[in-house]
């Protein structure tokens, strides 16, 4: 860990900002890496949507755009925009991991594993499910919810590593 006198907010939003983005690409390439080498199979993991289920992000976007009364969104529009909400997700948790470490160093346990581990119970385990935007956990694989685990470690980790050098930097 860095030594300082005094954190800095601004110092953590950035270096989160930073890490967040980057933990969300790391988590992304993980996911296209994994579905590579995944046998095919009717059920995929919460994350991977088959042809016919759309992923998440996709379904909250289109649930933000009926709530707006926006315009129908074309699929590469709908695509596009899952991928914005995707990244704008990881942002704010990188910001929120970078801002929380600042003042409590201890929130970095486990190199950001704990904090990956908290997001994926809270987001893929509890929200994502109650908001409608997956199948029931209880119809779920136990492979469904490893995947998801693997997953947010790979972006805690993520998240650490780059809040840490960014931080440094600064």
């Amino acid at each position: 860990m860095w030594r300082r006198s005094r954190p800095k907010l601004w110092k953590g939003i950035v270096s989160g900002l930073a890490g967040g983005l980057a933990a969300t690409y790391a988590m992304s390439q993980f996911q296209a890496v994994s579905k590579k080498w995944s046998k095919p199979s009717r059920e995929r993991p919460h994350g991977q949507a088959s042809s016919e289920e759309k992923p998440a992000t996709v379904q909250a976007v289109e649930s933000i755009t009926r709530a707006t009364h926006g315009p129908e969104l074309v699929p590469s529009e709908k695509k596009a925009s899952g991928h914005v909400v995707h990244y704008a997700f990881g942002a704010a948790n990188g910001i929120l991991y970078g801002a929380l470490s600042e003042y409590k160093p201890k929130a970095r346990v486990g190199r950001g594993s704990a904090f990956g581990a908290g997001l994926w119970a809270v987001a893929d385990e509890i929200a994502v499910p109650a908001l409608g935007l997956s199948k029931p956990l209880r119809v779920q694989p136990a492979s469904a919810h490893l995947y998801g685990l693997a997953s947010h470690l790979v972006y805690g980790l993520t998240t650490d590593a780059v809040t840490r050098g960014v931080r440094a930097l600064l």
